[in-house]
């Protein structure tokens, strides 16, 4: 198993809305978020953050009328569907992962405008993504901010639901020990056995939970549960595309 147990946090879970960004963001400020504006990445797909402590939830996708922007989201099915660690060093995020086999990209630029304090700023990011995916079903890649302050601005920390962080990340898989050790790998943490044939994977001030799949499901994301600033703890409800 690879080290550096605790070391490794989430930076932030992605709900894919493809071209349809503007008819999900209602449903999640119905449930008590603020949403960032809406801004255009360099690589052409745009997004909406719920900023929280120590991380966020992404809606992301791509105008719509258009083909989708990047390559590696065109066939990103609705919903809870990836995950994004935080890395410090993405040169050394990049050598480690390659060193250990894994069909890694060089690392990439990504910026997006941003409003600050009423001037917009460019917000610049170095990421880690994969050639291929380590684990099917989730999409995984590495994030170092280069701007943090254009993500964690006290304004979009306020919600009117309270919601303060991200505590728990529920996915399943067939088999969920080797789910979590390859995980664990890809994160440099380490994997713990939990109760019910789950596992754990400790992901800073959050963690993966990985529990049993039913029969004939495969691997995917599940839900985030997050707590407020009284403690309570709820799952968000990311399932836009649902029929009032």
């Amino acid at each position: 198993m690879a080290t550096g147990a605790g070391r490794t946090e989430l930076d932030h879970a992605v709900i894919m809305v493809r071209d349809r960004l503007e008819q999900a963001a209602p449903h999640f400020e119905r449930q008590g978020y603020t949403l960032s504006e809406t801004e255009v990445h360099n690589l052409g797909s745009w997004n909406r953050l719920m900023v929280l402590e120590h991380s966020y939830v992404e809606l992301l996708g791509w105008p719509p009328g258009k083909p989708p922007a990047r390559k590696e989201i065109a066939d990103s099915p609705l919903g809870l569907e990836a995950l994004v660690l935080r890395t410090e060093d993405a040169e050394a995020t990049y050598e480690r992962l390659r060193a250990a086999g894994y069909a890694v990209n060089p690392v990439q630029v990504l910026t997006r405008p941003a409003q600050v304090g009423g001037k917009t700023m460019e917000a610049r990011f170095h990421t880690v993504r994969f050639a291929e995916q380590p684990i099917p079903g989730i999409r995984l890649y590495f994030c170092r901010h280069l701007t943090p302050e254009c993500v964690w601005q006290p304004a979009l920390m306020q919600h009117a639901n309270g919601a303060r962080a991200v505590v728990e990340v529920r996915a399943r898989a067939q088999d969920p020990a080797a789910l979590a050790a390859r995980f664990a790998e890809v994160a440099d943490s380490t994997a713990h056995a939990a109760a019910g044939g789950a596992w754990l994977v400790p992901l800073g001030h959050a963690r993966l939970r990985i529990e049993p799949a039913p029969a004939g499901q495969g691997t995917a994301l599940d839900s985030l549960t997050l707590v407020d600033r009284d403690g309570r703890q709820s799952v968000l409800d990311t399932d836009f595309d649902k029929q009032a």
